[in-house]
């Protein structure tokens, strides 16, 4: 089991409460709590100087802006900072978070350990977790377990992305394809973007394009 654990999290009430349940369930175990991001990365980077590192952090992924300035502003920018430098701590998100694609890139980008939705029995998730990342396995909560297994309609491909990026900067259909014809990403033809355009608005219901691009950012994909 771990022996040292870091806890980031802003709500002081969330806070208390999982150190509390966490120092019953796991006695063996050192707690420490952070409510902001950069400090969270600044008690890794000292205990690792002092050779006494956190074998775990726990982080939420968002974090409430206040009066104080900060250079990781959530939980995933601390996550890709931590995974920059240090590869041999343990990381769980923690989160009310649910989107597929959100999820996937955490775990395929960032090499997260285990994901746990916040709710009614995430306290008790969250220990289920920690005991399997010990172990050295993944771990999802029940609810998102479908975010490493197989294909939703959040998915998209490169291509998809790429197109409705440039869309969203303010690029027209022809643009892009002279874009990507001059990058060799294929198809670059107006009327291949058109009908991958169609379809993308079919699957996720959209009226237009513009509506498309917007659906598409609130779904966190691009």
């Amino acid at each position: 089991m771990f022996k040292k654990i870091l806890i980031a999290e802003d709500i002081d009430s969330i806070n208390e409460g999982n150190k509390n349940f966490f120092e019953t369930q796991l006695k063996d175990s050192k707690i420490e709590e952070v409510q902001y991001c950069d400090d969270a990365y600044i008690k890794i980077q000292k205990a690792i100087l002092e050779e006494d590192p956190y074998d775990l952090l726990i982080t939420d992924l968002s974090f409430k802006k206040d009066y104080r300035e900060e250079k990781l502003r959530s939980g995933t920018e601390l996550i890709t900072k931590i995974r920059e430098k240090y590869f041999d701590i343990k990381i769980i998100a923690y989160s009310i978070e649910d989107r597929t694609s959100k999820i996937r890139q955490l775990f395929n980008e960032h090499n997260i350990d285990g994901y746990v939705c916040k709710g009614r029995n995430g306290l008790k998730d969250l220990i289920y977790c920690i005991q399997e990342v010990a172990k050295d396995e993944k771990y999802l909560s029940p609810e998102v377990q479908h975010a490493l297994t197989g294909k939703s309609i959040t998915e998209l491909e490169d291509y998809d992305i790429s197109l409705v990026k440039h869309l969203s900067d303010g690029m027209t259909q022809e643009q892009i394809g002279a874009f990507f014809k001059a990058n060799n990403i294929k198809p670059y033809s107006k009327s291949s973007i058109e009908k991958r355009l169609n379809k993308l608005k079919i699957t996720f219901k959209a009226k237009n394009v513009i509506h498309l691009v917007a659906i598409i950012k609130d779904l966190g994909l691009i």
